[in-house]
């Protein structure tokens, strides 16, 4: 039906044609060496023709378009210009056919006379075949709408007929496989969306609105707006699908009720319109609105009363170009007589009516989209230049231009136009431009506030003050939850990210806002952090190293163990057949105070950076060889008691005991018993470093971890052998007064378990890096116990009392002694 109505339409044209010598002067057309087909739809059909029967569209019944006049007189005054020109296209002249495309998609007539000859439609051909029918139209400037560059491009594709768009922004054309010749001057969707999408970031508007129009040009806006937020902490609230007859009452309930504050409009001029004036009528206030670059300069709006109290409208524009000689081109234009006559309206969509407009009407009209229509003609110029080898004021009229060859140039477009190089990538979008932000002003002014330059980076600009918002002063907001404070998580509350609860991250946790705001991350093992962090900090590593003050004192202590157990030997060296040597054990006393300066060796492993051979050598020691002095006090403890006690009233026991070294039998069994379970304790579960990062959150304690189950049994055999030696040595308490060995021990014992039991309660309430130092200390005490309060008292009466060291005062002591129990 499309084509059949255009068929019509063409008929007429060719029927004028040949009737005609000459055509009357119209805007629409003008002869020349070369043409270039305009699109644009000066009227516009706002509603669906429907018809009964074939007939093609009448546009001069349709409404209106002042905007799209502009840009009509705007080619018209291009060609013009290129024609004056001396440097451009030197002795070749430019014409133009231009038609009203009034529809989007049936606006067919016009696009035929475009791709045929003298009227004609030729199929494709091979270039150099039919020289004579070459088309005069070398590449098209339009259309305006996406919509319209759908329905029409297809036609002109197939001959590689380049079409240059000064509006049409669907992110489709950008697909070279389907639009190899379509290229344009006005950037597409995408770089609106981009420069949308950082206008809501630059403001902290996270929960919005966006409605665009039912066609081409608002689906794709939509969708790559959806896109393009994904990654972002925007979120999608609300989207429709509007046009002049959508019920916005319902639209506006649905924003209202979501509390939404910030709408995006992307949509054509009279759609956007209707939404305003919608909103003006609705009383719809306190709302941020984003137009796009289609209507964000509109003319009427900013004017409209009641415009203010709908909120602060923001836009994205074409920058305002000032292009010299266009007011003059339009004076001189509207002086002469363009008046279409009867015979000019046999023409299809060729005709305006349009008398009325003043000059200054057209020039006040809506601007954007000027530069772009201004470069796509220059750029098809440059190009055509480029074909035709022009140069030194002449070019090569044997070139026969075809349009595909007016294309290869077009692509390689480089030439500076008002200061602005023109440039096309691969896909035959623009290299050049920028965005102007504006702001609708209380005087009804699109005011520039702002820019967005895409080349050579991308880069948005700003200045918040000029913006008059209607907060009075302070930038509106627009989310569905108010921002966490810092340290707290995001729990969702539905299915929008923009919508949660904050909870609080615990200690040992932080949040990354940036990476993951939804997730309380755990500090690494060496981190730490406090209750609500958005990072962690680094631990205190902490141990005691030998230069510490306690550590240096511990250490000093132990090496005066060692000195003192070695001078005790010499002294009970030199004395070794004395009473009191024997009495304290013989032997038995160096191997004693050999065993003391050896567990004093686990004392310095308690310092320094723990290692595995430090976590061993810290017990080994102490276990293996205090066990040695454990049993040999058990045995002495024994014999004490035998000598006084069991030996009056079991004398066999008594010299089974004497007769086969009863003493190093239980001291051996006790040594090897000890040594095997911890060589299977070790082998087992061998001691290591271990890092307490448990108990301080802000410090890791180095330590050592030890298997208790394995050491269990080693600690076992210790206790029973303290057990046993206070047991005998408390047998013993009521020995003669100045016979005190048994007395010793118990004593040593009482000191001996009471050290580990303050040990035992510090450790239940600190496990601070001082606890090593206590452990060590402990050790020491236990040493010592032995040391001043069983070996020193014999040392002294060896020195200070030697008339007590003689075979006749023991021998009296214990006869008294016997005397006494057998009474």
């Amino acid at each position: 039906m499309k084509y059949f109505l255009a068929f019509l339409c063409l008929l007429e044209y060719l029927l004028h044609a040949f009737t005609q010598n000459t055509v009357p002067a119209s805007e629409f057309q003008l002869e020349g060496d070369y043409l270039i087909g305009g699109l644009f739809d000066i009227h516009h059909v706002s509603a669906p023709v429907y018809h009964d029967r074939p007939e093609a569209i009448d546009c001069t019944s349709q409404p209106f378009l002042l905007p799209n006049y502009r840009r009509f007189q705007l080619m018209r005054f291009s060609v013009e210009e290129i024609n004056n020109s001396t440097n451009l296209l030197p002795n070749v002249s430019l014409g133009y056919e231009i038609f009203d495309h009034c529809s989007d998609t049936q606006s067919f007539p016009g696009i035929f006379k475009l791709i045929s000859d003298n009227g004609l439609i030729q199929p494709w051909d091979e270039p150099q075949k039919n020289l004579s029918k070459v088309s005069k139209v070398i590449a098209v400037v339009g259309p305006f709408t996406s919509t319209q560059g759908l329905t029409v491009a297809p036609l002109f594709m197939v001959d590689l007929i380049p079409m240059v768009s000064y509006g049409s922004s669907s992110s489709v054309f950008s697909k070279k496989f389907n639009f190899p010749s379509f290229l344009r001057t006005v950037h597409p969707n995408k770089d609106t969306i981009e420069v949308i999408v950082n206008i809501l970031q630059q403001f902290n508007w996270r929960w919005v609105a966006f409605l665009n129009s039912y066609n081409d040009f608002g689906i794709d806006g939509r969708e790559l707006f959806i896109k393009r937020i994904e990654d972002t902490e925007i979120c999608l609230a609300y989207t429709k699908d509007i046009n002049i007859n959508t019920n916005y009452h319902q639209v506006f309930k649905q924003i209202e009720a979501q509390k939404i504050h910030t709408i995006i409009v992307f949509a054509a001029k009279s759609t956007a319109e209707a939404v305003i004036d919608s909103a003006i009528q609705l009383n719809i206030t306190n709302k941020v609105w984003i137009a796009d670059d289609g209507w964000s300069l509109n003319t009427r709006l900013p004017k409209e009363k009641g415009i203010k109290s709908i909120g602060t409208v923001l836009g994205v524009s074409q920058p305002v170009v000032t292009i010299p000689g266009f007011s003059d081109f339009i004076y001189s234009s509207k002086s002469q007589n363009h008046c279409e006559n009867a015979e000019q309206e046999r023409f299809c969509n060729q005709v305006c009516n349009c008398s009325n407009l003043s000059a200054e009407d057209i020039i006040a009209a809506d601007p954007s989209f000027s530069f772009p229509v201004y470069s796509a003609v220059y750029a098809i110029a440059h190009a055509l230049h480029n074909t035709l080898q022009c140069g030194s004021g002449r070019c090569n009229d044997n070139i026969t231009v075809y349009p595909h060859m007016v294309l290869a140039h077009l692509m390689k477009s480089n030439f500076t136009l008002l200061n602005r190089s023109i440039e096309f990538d691969e896909n035959g979008d623009p290299k050049f431009g920028s965005y102007s932000i504006v702001f609708w002003n209380h005087s009804g002014d699109a005011e520039e506030v702002g820019f967005y330059n895409f080349h050579p980076s991308f880069h948005l600009y700003i200045n918040n003050s000029k913006i008059q918002w209607y907060t009075t002063g302070e930038v509106p907001t627009s989310l569905c939850s108010p921002e966490c404070p810092k340290g707290n998580t995001k729990k969702l509350n539905g299915i929008h990210k923009c919508c949660f609860n904050c909870q609080i991250c615990p200690n040992g946790t932080y949040v990354n806002s940036t990476e993951d705001p939804y997730k309380c991350i755990n500090c690494k093992e060496t981190e730490w952090s406090a209750e609500g962090s958005t990072s962690c900090s680094l631990r205190v590593v902490e141990y005691i190293p030998f230069t510490h003050s306690g550590a240096i004192v511990i250490m000093v202590g132990a090496c005066t163990l060692m000195g003192l157990t070695l001078a005790m030997s010499v002294l009970f060296a030199i004395n070794y057949n004395t009473p009191v040597v024997r009495s304290a054990g013989g032997p038995m006393c160096f191997l004693i105070l050999g065993c003391l300066s050896l567990c004093s060796l686990s004392v310095f492993f308690y310092f320094g950076k723990p290692t595995t051979s430090f976590c061993i050598l810290r017990f080994l020691p102490f276990l293996l060889f205090y066990t040695v002095c454990l049993a040999c006090f058990v045995v002495r403890s024994f014999q004490i008691v035998c000598i006084f006690k069991i030996a009056a009233k079991f004398p066999k026991l008594h010299s089974w005991w004497m007769k086969y070294h009863g003493q190093w039998l239980v001291i051996t069994v006790a040594f090897l018993t000890q040594a095997l379970l911890l060589l299977i304790g070790y082998s087992c579960v061998p001691p290591k470093p271990y890092n307490e990062t448990v108990l301080y959150p802000n410090k890791i304690i180095l330590g050592c971890d030890i298997n208790f189950k394995a050491t269990s049994t080693s600690v076992v055999l210790l206790l029973s052998l303290c057990s046993l030696c206070f047991i005998f040595s408390y047998m013993g308490k009521d020995l003669p007064k100045n016979y005190n060995e048994a007395k010793a021990i118990t004593f040593c014992l009482l000191l001996l378990i009471l050290t580990w039991i303050i040990f035992a309660t510090e450790y239940l309430f600190y496990r601070g890096k001082y606890i090593l130092t206590l452990n060590a200390l402990a050790i020491l005490s236990s040493l010592y116990s032995f040391l001043l309060w069983y070996f020193l008292p014999k040392c002294y009466i060896i020195i200070f009392q030697p008339q007590n060291n003689t075979q006749q005062y023991f021998q009296g002591l214990i006869q008294t002694y016997t005397k006494t129990i057998s009474q």
